[in-house]
């Protein structure tokens, strides 16, 4: 799964790599702990000029046909394998499809008599992003419409299924255009090859989301699993 992320590169910076106009007044701040229920910078496709553009999400995706906001805490990712079949995420497959920028993700091992936080993130370092979807839901009782989404996960690949059976799809720029679309499907959902990923433990600080610093990316190892670390 994908329950913590970070990004840490400016929305400057992305707009230039990935070729996307700035939008005025978006102003949503780099986090080193991104946790769900949060806004989250994201990219889509614009409807009526096809043009890439950036918007901003509540992470937890709300079909719909929901009738209130709770769904959204068991909605922070989608399975690729029923992406395309299950209710809450079948419809925004076909038509809500959205890219989010990240610099790397966390995720927990379980050892010794508690949890190890990792820091997982491509080898270079540099910026990437996850394949998304993207939903409209009305509140019952007002004409407000809230914009939520989710983070694709499959498999995981060999170097993070040391830590977790499951990651985030990272989706190569050359699947961009293609996932936005919609040409493309879930033949290009697959699990980001290990040997351009790196993982390492990280202070136990980033289980609280309200830490929110570059000392998160210290390399740290917990006392309590230090003896089945093999990392």
């Amino acid at each position: 799964m994908c329950g913590r992320y970070r990004r840490t590169t400016a929305e400057e910076e992305i707009a230039r790599q990935y070729h996307i106009p700035m939008p005025p007044q978006l102003d949503l701040p780099i986090s080193y702990n991104i946790a769900p229920s949060q806004n989250v910078l994201a990219i889509r496709k614009d409807s009526q000029t096809g043009i890439h553009k950036f918007d901003v999400f509540r992470w937890g995706l709300i079909p719909n046909w929901s009738k209130d906001e709770r769904i959204a805490s068991e909605t922070i990712n989608a399975r690729v394998e029923t992406i395309d079949t299950a209710p809450a995420y079948r419809a925004a497959f076909r038509k809500y499809r959205c890219l989010i920028p990240a610099d790397g993700y966390y995720e927990w091992k379980r050892a010794g008599s508690g949890k190890q936080p990792y820091s997982i993130q491509r080898e270079d370092g540099t910026l990437f992003c996850f394949a998304g979807l993207w939903e409209r839901w009305k509140k019952p009782k007002s004409e407000d419409w809230l914009r939520t989404c989710t983070i694709v996960t499959c498999e995981a690949n060999e170097l993070t299924r040391e830590i977790h059976t499951r990651m985030p799809v990272i989706l190569p720029e050359e699947y961009f255009q293609g996932w936005l679309s919609g040409s493309m499907g879930k033949e290009i959902l697959r699990p980001y090859p290990s040997d351009l990923m790196s993982a390492y433990p990280i202070s136990l600080r980033v289980n609280n989301p309200v830490n929110n610093d570059a000392d998160l990316l210290r390399a740290e190892v917990h006392p309590k699993t230090a003896g089945d670390q093999d990392d």
